[in-house]
């Protein structure tokens, strides 16, 4: 898809990206952030991390090795601590309107997160269908990805199955992976393999999947280079989610991981 830098170009491309979103699960837009919102992104990101991080939830906040705060992997809900990314999220934001194109409607927009890959460790993100976390009826959300860095494939890219989005929830089971804790119990089926499409991306580059979308990303296999990128998830408005049910899965996993000492 052609480089889309403003709300003006993405109102203008509206209908083709709706198309490709509805079509494959997925839509792709190189350049999304350019140089100079990619600057400021990274400058509130690291002060974020350095003032900010140290007083988040530990629920929030993932590391490699939590005695090793150099191997930070994911952080949670990053728009609720800080007004920066709270604005890079707003009901204004391009986030938002590309959230709103794809999904067809108004949406909402719930949670921003932080990731990291570190250089020779960062773990692989295991086959999943982001819907399964979310306890939605219907099913019909978003999640958006952006590289914060040029990512290649040694680096840990994500990875689509195409057009799964059309087949429903499949079943997941423990991944014992932290920040991903549910796996595909039967992926690698012929299905898989033959419609699997890889993400390479230059930082600004956007990657966008409906929930029901089934993706995952190797580890990093680079010595040298992290591998950094930011998500930010919205549901569609008429999506109603089931708190209890939710409340219920976060307390018991944040259980688990306490005493597994994850966290």
């Amino acid at each position: 898809m052609t480089d889309l830098l403003s709300t003006e170009q993405l109102n203008k491309h509206s209908k083709r990206i709706h198309h490709e979103f509805n079509l494959n699960g997925y839509v792709s837009i190189p350049g999304f952030f350019n140089t100079q919102e990619l600057d400021a992104i990274h400058k509130n990101k690291e002060r974020f991390i350095r003032e900010v991080v140290p007083n988040m939830p530990e629920n929030e906040v993932y590391y490699e090795d939590p005695n090793d705060t150099s191997t930070l992997k994911q952080l949670q809900q990053v728009w609720k601590h800080d007004k920066f990314f709270g604005d890079l999220m707003a009901e204004n934001s391009k986030l938002s309107l590309l959230s709103s194109i794809c999904l067809g409607e108004k949406s909402r927009p719930i949670n921003m997160q932080y990731f990291n890959k570190h250089a020779g460790g960062g773990q692989a993100t295991p086959p999943h269908q982001d819907g399964y976390f979310f306890h939605l009826t219907p099913n019909h959300a978003i999640t958006i990805w952006f590289a914060l860095e040029d990512v290649e494939p040694e680096q840990g890219c994500v990875n689509y199955v195409q057009g799964s989005h059309k087949y429903g929830m499949r079943a997941h089971g423990a991944s014992g992976v932290l920040g991903f804790s549910q796996a595909i119990l039967d992926f690698g089926i012929p299905y898989d393999r033959a419609n699997t499409m890889s993400f390479p991306c230059k930082a600004g580059h956007l990657i966008a999947h409906h929930s029901l979308t089934t993706h995952w990303a190797d580890g990093n296999r680079s010595k040298t280079k992290s591998r950094q990128a930011m998500g930010a998830i919205y549901y569609a408005d008429s999506c109603v989610e089931n708190e209890a049910s939710k409340k219920a899965y976060q307390a018991a996993l944040d259980s688990q991981l306490q005493a597994k000492g994850m966290i």
